[in-house]
């Protein structure tokens, strides 16, 4: 699945255009790495988002078929300390 794809889907950013743009800016690395919005994600790559005052980093549990409701979002990734 898509960067911005995974990034809708599990809310972690609200909108698909959003996470294309904050990737673009270059505020999105995956295992260490800047990424595109286009980037292929797979189970347990970590994602980091540098928002405006902080920073979010978090673990790929697993990755969705299809687009899952708002009680399942929580259960595609682990937040990391």
């Amino acid at each position: 699945m898509r960067l911005d794809k995974f990034l809708k889907v599990s809310r972690l950013i609200k909108r698909r255009t959003v996470a294309n743009e904050v990737s673009d800016n270059g505020r999105i690395s995956v295992n260490g790495n800047p990424a595109k919005a286009g980037k292929q994600l797979k189970e347990g790559d970590i994602i980091k988002i540098e928002y405006a005052n902080r920073t979010v980093a978090v673990k790929v549990m697993r990755i969705p078929v299809n687009n899952v409701s708002i009680q399942e979002a929580p259960t595609l990734y682990e937040e990391i300390k």
